[in-house]
């Protein structure tokens, strides 16, 4: 089945102050779903059109040298995108807890030393990108990738990650991606967070 925008689990609105409807709207409906037909159309013919989005960027390096950056850009963005929409929600913010706030203290000593290298890596990402907390099979690692590139490409397994694309800010915060970042931690969904750390730990070897 060919990739599809999936709806939003909250409505469009839901996360204001901190993340405006108006962003949301074309970010979801526009650049989303942009990224989804680019990615439809770059896989017509390479019998992947019914591969899920993570098995097409697990065989990135098996697509014709022509296609692959079409597939990388437009089918990692289309599993950024699905992948943060679930991540955020109006009853965000707060604090982690169970198992993930004990391997944020573990790594890095606490959530607002988290948050700080988090949003450095945003910050520090030239141009558009995205930054992350990952497991990196061995544990929390953050980091941050350029324009739709996803820690899927290096078999990271995503918890957290973070839109720096101007399209993700730029109606409410202008230029300005520090406030961004900062007010981002809002809108987090800790419960969703945290149920990717443990499906990350259900897969280590």
């Amino acid at each position: 089945m060919a990739f599809e925008v999936p709806p939003l689990p909250y409505d469009y609105g839901a996360l204001e102050p901190h993340v405006d409807e108006a962003t949301m709207r074309v970010h979801h409906d526009k650049h989303h779903q942009a990224y989804v037909d680019n990615a439809n159309k770059a896989l017509e013919g390479t019998g992947h059109e019914d591969s899920s989005v993570e098995q097409v960027l697990a065989a990135l390096d098996t697509f014709p040298d022509d296609k692959q950056a079409a597939i990388r850009n437009n089918a990692g963005g289309h599993a950024n995108h699905s992948f943060f929409w679930q991540i955020m929600g109006p009853d965000g913010g707060g604090e982690p807890s169970g198992a993930l706030a004990d391997a944020i203290a573990d790594t890095f000593g606490g959530l607002d030393a988290l948050k700080d290298a988090v949003n450095d890596a945003g910050v520090k990402r030239f141009g558009s990108g995205w930054t992350w907390l990952v497991h990196d099979g061995t544990g929390l690692a953050v980091y941050s990738t350029v324009n739709q590139d996803s820690p899927l490409l290096t078999d990271d397994v995503p918890i957290l990650g973070i839109d720096v694309w101007e399209h993700s800010y730029y109606l409410q915060y202008q230029n300005r991606r520090p406030d961004y970042l900062a007010a981002w931690w809002n809108v987090v969904d800790w419960d969703a967070v945290g149920a990717n750390y443990e499906r990350a730990l259900a897969t280590e070897t």
